[in-house]
């Protein structure tokens, strides 16, 4: 993988968003693969396309790229928020690809994949609606909250310059492919208790310790369930049966490497 970008195909254009855009999605449709098979390119989608940017020729795995010269936040400004959350409920919010590229060496410097399944209520911010003298008054936007997703979905094929192999973050994702067979609520919950047991930092923990510290988080999260110490005993028995983490005995569980 070659991490130069070619910043004179961003010439004609004239703002620098358009550059930007023109130059990152080049680098894609030229170096990257897919992280969900075995696919050695993904292709640009005709420009206009609504949030979809990119498509895999081989699973037709959907990708959004979102590129910016600064490093990478905590929040990542994405669509409206009711198209967002329409798409999230009816599972066809796209794979991100999140870019960080040095103006100085022109170069990929970060380059973050997050698998959409991972993408569930939680981890979407409502923005205020545009003011009545914007151009779009009332729009409402919204921003992806990337502490809300588990550090286990936050895959960096470039990290610092430093490229991983292709076929360590196909594993990984795969690792991560049976939350897409889960339904839009249980996922939520899932991917909610997974960025819990990820918070505790710590390889051991204990399901007295996933009560005292999150319940009242995943209350408020999840309004509607009242039966929340119920549905984190689920969660870990799944993430359990998926070898996320094993159960050690006598309540405690350990996440597996």
């Amino acid at each position: 993988m070659d991490l130069s970008l070619d910043f004179a195909k961003g010439y004609g254009y004239k703002s620098r968003s358009q550059r930007s855009r023109v130059v990152t999605e080049a680098w894609i449709e030229q170096e990257m693969y897919c992280p969900s098979c075995d696919s050695s390119e993904l292709e640009r989608l005709p420009h206009g396309t609504k949030v979809v940017d990119f498509r895999c020729p081989e699973c037709s795995e959907p990708f959004q790229l979102k590129s910016s010269s600064k490093s990478m936040g905590h929040k990542v400004m994405d669509s409206e928020y009711n198209t967002m959350m329409r798409a999230i409920e009816s599972n066809r919010s796209p794979n991100l690809i999140l870019m960080h590229y040095s103006t100085d060496v022109l170069q990929v410097q970060d380059l973050l994949l997050i698998p959409r399944q991972l993408i569930v209520p939680s981890t979407i911010e409502k923005r205020n609606p545009l003011g009545l003298t914007a151009r779009r008054a009332g729009w409402t936007g919204c921003k992806i909250l990337l502490q809300n997703i588990p550090s286990t979905a936050q895959l960096f094929a470039v990290r610092t310059f430093r490229v991983r192999e292709p076929d360590e973050i196909r594993e990984e994702w795969k690792r991560l492919a049976f939350v897409k067979e889960i339904g839009p609520e249980a996922r939520g919950w899932v991917v909610d208790v997974l960025r819990c047991i990820q918070s505790v930092e710590k390889k051991q923990f204990t399901l007295r310790e996933m009560y005292n510290r999150f319940e009242q988080e995943l209350s408020r999260l999840h309004p509607q369930n009242k039966h929340v110490r119920p549905k984190i005993r689920q969660q870990l028995q799944i993430l359990r049966d998926k070898g996320i983490i094993r159960f050690v005995g006598e309540g405690i569980y350990e996440i597996r490497d």
